[in-house]
């Protein structure tokens, strides 16, 4: 049993709603996933009733959904979802680079360097499990530099979503050598400050990102059978 820290002031179902919606993220829990309220209470040592409030908050929020008289599943994204979703992405990124390139060019080509390098040391050394959290921290970077809160709160929106369908591909060097090139291309653009270019990296980064989204989405995916 691994038991949450229940000492401070966060209401307990808030400490339970960020344990699942990690699981779910990191991909331990799995698309189509059952959720079953007293395995997950008895798992981090609490009651049933803010498990259940967790539960209804990640059905708000689009981690899971509701089975009628059963309980919860974690959500699958449809492909045309994922679509969407790489849509908006590439319009949001493409903005938060210019406006990024505009108020903070120097931080910014610094920033993404280290991410690169360090991102280039963790694939000579294939130590696969870095390479979501450098992922998520180059596109992360330029939408915090954009200057805008909104671009980083959509952005972040839009990754949690996407990334429980991406954690499995990323564990496979090819995968995250392809989006490495993508955000070298990327840096490249920013670098020479040519926002047509910078357009053009992004999209085709998304695109292949979308690609092996969709090539490994079949996966992932498990029966209604297996459970938390």
């Amino acid at each position: 049993m691994m038991t949450l820290d229940f000492t401070n002031d966060t209401a307990i179902w808030v400490k339970v709603y960020e344990y699942v919606k990690e699981k779910i993220i990191s991909g331990e829990i799995h698309p189509n996933q059952r959720l079953v309220e007293a395995k997950v209470a008895k798992e981090i040592g609490t009651s049933r009733t803010p498990v259940r409030e967790a539960f209804h908050n990640l059905q708000k929020d689009g981690f899971v959904e509701a089975i009628p008289r059963v309980g919860y599943k974690v959500k699958s994204i449809s492909k045309e979802e994922v679509i969407q979703v790489c849509k908006i992405r590439e319009a949001l990124e493409t903005l938060a680079a210019e406006w990024a390139m505009e108020k903070a060019y120097p931080v910014l080509i610094q920033e993404l360097g280290k991410i690169i390098s360090e991102s280039d040391d963790k694939i000579s050394k294939q130590d696969v499990h870095s390479y979501p959290d450098l992922d998520a921290r180059f596109h992360e970077t330029i939408a915090r530099l954009s200057g805008s809160t909104y671009i980083m709160e959509i952005t972040q929106l839009m990754r949690r979503h996407m990334v429980r369908h991406r954690i499995a591909s990323f564990y496979h060097s090819g995968v995250f050598l392809r989006a490495l090139d993508g955000h070298k291309l990327i840096y490249k653009a920013i670098e020479r400050r040519d926002c047509d270019e910078v357009a053009r990296a992004i999209h085709y980064h998304l695109e292949l990102s979308l690609r092996d989204i969709l090539m490994a989405a079949p996966k992932e995916e498990l029966s209604e059978t297996d459970r938390i």
